[in-house]
């Protein structure tokens, strides 16, 4: 297995994540996340760059919640973020916006 398919399979386990909705948030299409996960291409850098800052995100927020938990708030609107979603936040570049909301969540300040 190589190492962008565990990192896919990380967000699956953690996140209840399926390769569709992986895709969407990196822009990409789900053929092209399966065959990363088959060793058969790998992400430009753009892209494995932002893979590994959602694995990372996932595993932040399995410490408080469960799969689905997780996954529900990656795409639920955030009074923080004024309505918008994380994912959608994502989808814009904004992922070091939402790695700081799931570090306020992990010390307590919005729990």
């Amino acid at each position: 297995m190589s190492a962008v398919a565990r990192k896919l399979e990380s967000i699956r386990v953690k996140g209840a994540m399926r390769n569709i909705e992986v895709a969407n948030l990196l822009g990409t299409r789900p053929e092209t996340v399966s065959r990363w996960n088959q060793g058969k291409a790998y992400p430009h850098s753009g892209t494995e760059k932002t893979l590994l800052e959602l694995e990372f995100i996932v595993d932040q927020l399995s410490e408080f919640y469960d799969p689905n938990e997780a996954r529900q708030w990656i795409f639920s609107p955030q009074k923080y973020f004024e309505g918008v979603s994380p994912a959608e936040m994502i989808r814009e570049g904004r992922i070091d916006e939402v790695r700081r909301l799931v570090n306020q969540l992990r010390e307590g300040v919005f729990l």
